[in-house]
């Protein structure tokens, strides 16, 4: 790892620095002897604090914590002095490890050691069902579910690093990895019964294995977009019941669990929102939670208000207050976003996460976290994310998230470039249609259909000529990364170019095969057959080859076969674009149907899932 070297006295250092420093050493220039540039510690009363200061051949840091003193060797690896305050107690973020990517140990240990150096102090590993428990065989089944010893193994290196692991699970909804099985008791798809008494056996055992995993005594217990509870076998067995009084009486009995067990349980909040509007939606402003549901929400647990979307500072602090009008402090889940996307969003990212933290510190909350999702398939190079945690920590630690100050931390931290990565993040394609801005995101272009172009049609309900300009971009940013596609020290640059590329000629191929094809020109169709469709079938492989060269340097291998076996469905798509252009041209039949079909006026549905995009029927 690149970076000033740095050299500490150990015996004039406090133990919980040493330690610290002794983990970082694994990877990152820093030593107890030898030649380089000294670094001394001096603890303040303030907490939060960081103060750095240069004498000749000495980085001094004052600091509050130890989430600043770590924060500061950050900087010093940079050659920097820095000032900063941190007002919130907590600053972490959450990682999905359910959507087929569970992180491999070892990596976990490479981000923990990053996570620290650029001032984070906690980590939830968001966990549905990837891990595993005792006598049931089916939970986290070929899911590459993590252990108990292996919890406990990443508990102790981050405690090293100052960084606190919180169990993020779920105990009502979003369990239909589990559900799917026939093993558990169900209210629908992915509710679990409640008021089954097998449904709390089996809550037990979640709540031993991260009681025992976790030294933290917090756990998220989740309880999100549960939007059917009620309405499925358990309305068939007791009738309908109210959605406030079933959830606040399974709240009420896991918490009770949660507390034999000396645990204090974090819920996501959205459900008593949402129960209060008939269109079960988190963020209408006229929903209403009756009095008699808040009296019976258990004082002791925390609400957790999470928002990935909102542009105005004003709406999160309305949010803030209908929270702590409830009666609760909570805590608040931002996003990085890696969800939807082939690439981290930085845009979408800087978008809401600033106006989120601008009220978060004006409300005064006290712990907030970054989600990074990993929605349908966890197809997002997740190290390209870290330069989003980057300038996301250098706003939360009272900076502006410029380059001028980002890049070198990123840099020394990452070794990479960060310019590179926010590049790459460009082809999240932000086109201004109108008043609105839209984005374009390459999985919607990778899944659509050469025959069928479901997202090509929809898209151009907003501007007829979207692909014009999104092919213009997308060339544009390929030819950026062009010089650096041997880069992988953070998020694959290789891998982006040949996203990029692959979504260029998918682009190129479309326009072509629609104009030959209306035309009738016999010409260009032999050249689409003999020419683009090898091309794009070839930039389908080397995509699968980056794709599969990053998720295994990162991931267990339990989930690559969900994109292998999308990115093969493409490939036979292809192959079948030439077949039916070789029937046509030499008669066999007299149209190409699916090119036949036309949407006069097209709704405009963008859905990110691949099943909604890859095809007009169901998969």
């Amino acid at each position: 790892m690149s970076g000033n070297r740095l050299v500490w006295n150990r015996a004039e250092t406090p133990a919980e620095i040493n330690r610290m420093l002794s983990v970082l050493a694994e990877e990152y220039p820093v030593a107890d002897c030898g030649d380089g540039m000294r670094i001394r510690f001096e603890k303040i009363a303030e907490p939060g604090v960081l103060r750095m200061a240069a004498e000749p051949g000495t980085i001094v840091i004052q600091y509050g914590s130890l989430q600043a003193a770590a924060r500061g060797v950050g900087n010093a690896l940079a050659g920097r002095t820095v000032s900063g305050d941190m007002v919130f107690k907590t600053l972490g973020i959450m990682l999905d490890c359910s959507r087929n990517a569970v992180m491999k140990v070892s990596y976990l240990r490479k981000w923990l050691r990053r996570l620290t150096l650029l001032g984070y102090n906690m980590v939830m590993l968001y966990t549905e069902d990837t891990y595993q428990l005792p006598e049931e065989p089916y939970f986290g089944y070929l899911r590459g579910g993590y252990s108990l010893e292996e919890m406990r193994e990443i508990d102790a290196y981050a405690s090293g690093l100052g960084i606190e692991m919180i169990g993020c699970i779920q105990t009502l909804g979003h369990l239909e990895h589990i559900i799917r099985w026939h093993a558990f008791p169900n209210d629908s798809e992915r509710v679990l019964l409640v008021d089954d008494d097998r449904t709390y056996a089996l809550i037990g055992k979640m709540l031993d294995f991260w009681g025992k995993a976790f030294k933290s005594r917090r756990i998220h217990v989740g309880m999100d977009e549960t939007h059917d509870l009620g309405r499925g076998r358990f309305m068939d067995l007791h009738g309908y019941e109210r959605g406030f009084d079933i959830f606040n009486r399974h709240l009420g009995r896991v918490n009770e669990m949660c507390k034999e067990r000396g645990l204090n349980p974090i819920i996501w909040s959205d459900m008593y929102f949402r129960m209060g509007n008939k269109e079960l939606s988190y963020y209408d402003k006229s929903t209403v939670i009756p009095e008699d549901v808040r009296k019976k929400i258990p004082s002791n647990v925390t609400l957790c208000y999470w928002d990935y979307y909102h542009l105005d500072q004003e709406f999160y602090e309305d949010w803030i207050q209908r929270h702590r009008a409830l009666g609760f402090d909570p805590h608040m889940g931002s996003g990085v976003w890696t969800w939807v996307c082939m690439w981290y969003d930085h845009e979408q990212t800087v978008n809401t996460v600033t106006p989120c933290l601008n009220a978060c510190r004006k409300e005064k909350v006290s712990e907030v976290y970054f989600t990074m999702w990993g929605d349908n398939g966890a197809y997002c190079d997740y190290d390209s994310s870290l330069a989003g945690l980057a300038w996301a920590a250098d706003l939360a630690w009272g900076g502006k998230g410029a380059d001028e100050t980002v890049a070198p931390v990123f840099e020394a931290v990452c070794g990479a470039s960060y310019r590179e990565q926010i590049t790459a993040s460009e082809m999240q394609l932000a086109c201004k249609v109108k008043d609105d801005v839209l984005c374009v995101y390459t999985s919607l272009i990778l899944w659509d259909d050469p025959l069928l172009g479901i997202v090509w049609r929809e898209y151009r309900k907003f501007d007829e000529n979207i692909w014009n300009f999104v092919l213009d971009r997308v060339r544009e940013v390929r030819t950026k990364l062009a010089p650096s596609v041997e880069h992988r020290e953070a998020g694959d640059i290789g891998h982006a170019w040949n996203l990029c590329d692959l979504v260029a000629k998918k682009i190129e191929m479309r326009f072509a095969l629609l104009k030959a094809y209306e035309a009738g020109d016999r010409a260009e169709l032999m050249r689409i057959r003999n020419c683009m469709v090898p091309e794009v079938i070839a930039a389908f492989e080397a995509v699968d080859a980056t794709f599969r060269r990053q998720w295994m340097r990162r991931n267990k291998p339990f989930g690559l076969e969900i994109m292998q076996i999308r990115f093969a469905g493409q490939i036979a798509r292809y192959k079948e674009v030439a077949r039916r252009i070789g029937e046509l041209l030499e008669g066999t039949v007299d149209s190409i149907p699916e090119l036949e079909v036309k949407v006069e006026n097209p709704v405009g549905v963008i859905d990110g899932r691949y099943g909604r995009n890859a095809s007009g029927c169901l998969i």
